[in-house]
């Protein structure tokens, strides 16, 4: 009696041995890695000990410094540990809706009026009333209906700055960025990371939402309000794994 018990409890405690499933239960969905591969947008940002060394001054006769990147100079973010400012513009709504229905009808009839003169005898094997004539007779019906929609509305309009971690060889960039404001005992956090280009920062150093490649973008925050907005962690964790 113990065995089915205990194979029933491992069974129903199964997926609970998932912890990232559970913690998602709990505290709600992560943001996934930024890949390129993923180890290239590390969580801690990085810091920069010691600049490159600064162009020096021009040489006599000349307008140009050595070492200098441009002829005028260019305060775009290029280096790890540049500043540039992200402009977050989400306007996005989406609408699906799906209908399917299905019907199915069958219909099989057999007899065996004739088997070698042996059709008298099955008579004697089988119950009685049997007729070989109507040996078999099935129906079957099968009905299937089925509808759903989705409707979402999405707008955020936000800016944030954020800083160069990486530089990647073929010269782009990964970027993180987080940012904090408390009211009372609410907090509200935002943050971005992705991969741009150097040729997509504009002339006044910021790029758009939608020019970051990898983009991981999350606003949310936590404190009293959410906390009573929250669904119970004990309920999340039922309504995960009920199976029914």
């Amino acid at each position: 009696m113990r065995r089915p018990v205990i194979l029933a409890a491992a069974v129903l405690l199964a997926p609970l041995a998932a912890c990232s499933t559970v913690t998602e239960a709990v505290k709600g969905p992560n943001l996934a890695p930024v890949g390129y591969p993923a180890e290239l947008a590390p969580m801690q940002q990085q810091y920069v000990s010691a600049r490159e060394p600064a162009p020096q001054a021009a040489s006599a006769n000349s307008l140009w410094r050595v070492g200098a990147r441009a002829f005028f100079n260019d305060q775009r973010a290029s280096r790890v540990g540049d500043i540039l400012t992200v402009m977050i513009d989400i306007d996005d709504s989406a609408s699906t809706k799906n209908q399917t229905a299905s019907s199915r009808t069958s219909n099989m009839k057999a007899g065996i009026p004739n088997l070698l003169g042996l059709e008298s005898s099955l008579g004697k094997v089988l119950p009685g009333g049997f007729d070989p004539a109507n040996a078999l007779n099935t129906n079957s019906a099968t009905t299937n209906a089925g509808a759903g929609s989705v409707q979402r509305s999405e707008k955020i309009s936000l800016t944030i700055a954020a800083v160069v971690s990486q530089v990647l060889p073929n010269g782009n960039m990964v970027i993180q960025g987080t940012q904090e404001v408390r009211t009372n005992a609410e907090l509200r956090q935002l943050t971005v990371a992705g991969i741009v280009r150097p040729e997509d920062i504009s002339s006044a150093n910021t790029i758009k939402h939608t020019q970051i490649a990898e983009a991981r973008i999350s606003y949310g925050g936590r404190g009293d309000i959410s906390r009573v907005q929250k669904t119970p962690a004990g309920q999340s964790l039922v309504e995960k794994f009920s199976p029914f």
